[in-house]
């Protein structure tokens, strides 16, 4: 098969990841040449995909914002319509839509050591037709979800309901839930999003849930970003002190939960005592497990509480025993009326976006292997892949292995060098994947088996932690004896 293009530089996504990766590239790299590849229509990645009702980051936006383009609303959580806008901008001031090559599925990606390439194939979805390119620098920009199908258990008698399922990841355009009665079952942060922008017009929302999670209330509007604007401190002042303020309260919330987690617990759930009021079971909110050690789900304005208390809403905690041809029964024996049923059960996950890859037609199983400062790929040359924090906004880390990535390239223009390989020893892989064994959430649990080992120490080791990658990814020096240059 014929090239149809040789780059520098193939980004596989244009999500958040994958848009932040051309950005960086063009700044620190800019003699260098690349491409992204994106399966769909559009930039935006996970924002592009979901399109359920009330649909919103889960991060404060001041943090999910590029730190090269800072977010310029107020709002704490935003929008998924407005994320992906953003995103579009982002992309467009910045030179990178017209490297994006959409309707693109990469299915395959080999390097060649005697080349010194990556040859990449991909898939043209509107005409089936293969196109095969070539790069000195693959990087992963997926994120490590699969984008064609959500996690979705089977029920017991499922196959009676004669209402319908959905599942947010493929929200129906035409699904009209006006007057409808709507099981919403989960407990994470879609459910908890789905269960107030529902509310708004079905007869009734109920979410059940096997066990309940940690819930934390939220200003709809940065209340100190709004008093220093309305003091007129310049906005680009204002945005750059809510990031740092956010940054260290992401931390600073993270690192209390785990080292007094009865502490965090009682305030946490005080918090949520003081929202319910006294119309709701505490014990719906009540968890099991210690603060963070899943993460937490964050409401504006706290929305859910509100629909909760007016009635239009309420909440099961029950195992679902079977569905019937009407609704939902529990194990205590309640039955759950429903038209419709939202199945909020979580995220597949898939790594790369499911590529093939290998090097010297070697298969890479990339559970395998152990990440050099948590964005190289050990064993194998000039790849990098992005993966974002679990306990802080994703783009906190994103920013700083793209940001690394232009670094490294630039360092490696200036010496003549063309390939790059970290080199991993038996001893530096542990037996846990990069997510930990300190989160039990259902994806982090599922990710085990198709995510990069956890390092034992060192440059391998995924910490979760912006302020030492910030040293690590922005101001340590490039060269390093476990990277091996040529």
């Amino acid at each position: 098969m014929a090239v149809c293009e040789h780059v520098d530089v193939l980004v596989v996504g244009a999500g958040l990841s994958g848009i932040g990766a051309g950005c960086h590239l063009r700044a620190g790299s800019p003699g260098t040449t690349f491409v992204i590849l994106e399966r769909r229509a559009a930039v935006g990645g996970t924002w592009d995909l979901f399109r359920y009702p009330g649909v919103r980051s889960d991060s404060d936006m001041s943090t999910y914002g590029y730190r090269f383009r800072p977010w310029r609303g107020t709002k704490v959580l935003a929008e998924g319509e407005l994320i992906r806008r953003y995103l579009q901008e982002t992309a467009d001031a910045h030179g990178v839509s017209e490297r994006v090559r959409f309707g693109r599925r990469v299915v395959r990606a080999d390097w060649s050591g005697e080349e010194g390439r990556w040859t990449v194939e991909s898939v043209d979805e509107s005409t089936g037709a293969t196109e095969v390119r070539t790069a000195r620098f693959l990087v992963g920009a997926t994120g490590y979800y699969d984008h064609d199908a959500g996690h979705r258990p089977e029920f017991p008698g499922e196959e009676e309901f004669e209402g319908t399922f959905v599942h947010p990841q493929h929200w129906p355009e035409d699904l009209d839930h006006a007057g409808k009665r709507v099981v919403v079952v989960g407990s994470g942060a879609t459910a908890v999003t789905l269960v107030p922008a529902l509310a708004e017009a079905a007869a009734h929302v109920t979410m059940v849930q096997r066990s309940p999670s940690y819930v934390l209330n939220l200003p709809v509007d940065d209340p100190f970003s709004r008093l220093l604007r309305g003091l007129r401190v310049p906005a680009g002042l204002v945005r750059r002190m809510g990031r740092a303020r956010n940054i260290v309260l992401q931390h600073g919330l993270y690192a209390l939960c785990r080292r007094a987690p009865r502490l965090m617990r009682k305030a946490l759930l005080r918090a949520v005592r003081a929202q319910l009021g006294d119309g709701v079971d505490m014990r719906h909110f009540t968890p099991a497990y210690r603060p963070w050690d899943q993460r937490l789900c964050a409401v504006p304005g706290g929305d859910l509480f509100a629909a909760l208390r007016s009635g239009r809403a309420s909440v099961v905690t029950d195992r679902i025993e079977t569905f019937t041809g009407t609704g939902v029964r529990v194990s205590s024996g309640e039955e759950i009326p429903a038209d419709i049923v939202v199945t909020a059960t979580g995220l597949r996950m898939r790594l790369a976006g499911g590529v093939d890859l290998s090097v010297d037609g070697e298969p890479v199983a990339l559970r395998d292997r152990v990440l050099y400062k948590g964005v190289l790929l050990d064993g194998v040359p000039n790849l990098a892949m992005v993966i974002g924090y679990a306990n802080a906004s994703w783009t906190l880390k994103a920013d700083l292995a793209c940001a690394y990535l232009g670094r490294l390239l630039a360092h490696m223009e200036r010496r003549g060098l063309t390939v790059v390989t970290p080199e991993a020893t038996a001893a530096d892989r542990s037996s846990v994947s990069v997510l930990g064994d300190s989160l039990t959430s259902g994806y982090v649990v599922r990710a085990d088996a198709v995510m990069p080992r956890q390092g034992t120490g060192g440059p391998w080791r995924f910490r979760n932690d912006y302020f030492h990658d910030r040293r690590a990814l922005r101001r340590a020096p490039i060269e390093d004896p476990v990277l091996r240059f040529r």
